[in-house]
């Protein structure tokens, strides 16, 4: 009887080291970002705001992958993904950019919006996927920056 108190007590005590560890969901995520940093991207939550006509409005905070851009004079865009290879910007007028389109082209059907600035370039992910999708939008970003 003694040893089956003990059993109890001590799977109680060490039961919350088991919520301590992460997921497999979580665990891939970490790995995609680690990859992302190897690559030379860098990777924050930063929330949102998304516009009401999405079909389905992402998640906030959402991933951000982005890098730093080259031009000395860059254009600002910002595009978004409402259905797998259509890209609308804030107005929903689609995108008519030839060398943007053939990029966007090559990204995943989770990737929800695309945007330029001044210093960066942005991509905001669901990080769903295998590390070549990571590649992919590596390129598209190098390619963008």
């Amino acid at each position: 009887m003694t040893v089956w108190i003990v059993l109890s007590i001590l799977a109680v005590v060490l039961s919350p080291l088991v919520w301590l560890r992460p997921s497999r969901q979580q665990s891939g995520r970490m790995a995609l970002r680690m990859e992302a940093r190897r690559m030379g991207l860098a990777m924050q939550l930063a929330p949102q705001q998304w516009p009401h006509w999405l079909p389905k409005e992402p998640p906030s905070p959402c991933a951000q992958y982005h890098r730093p851009r080259r031009a000395s004079e860059p254009d600002s865009w910002v595009y978004f993904q409402t259905a797998p290879g259509v890209w609308l910007n804030q107005w929903r007028e689609p995108c008519e950019d030839v060398r943007l389109l053939a990029q966007f082209q090559t990204l995943p059907a989770d990737v929800y919006k695309v945007e330029a600035g001044k210093q960066l370039i942005a991509l905001y992910w669901a990080e769903r996927g295998e590390p070549e999708v990571l590649q992919h939008i590596a390129a598209v970003l190098k390619a963008l920056a």
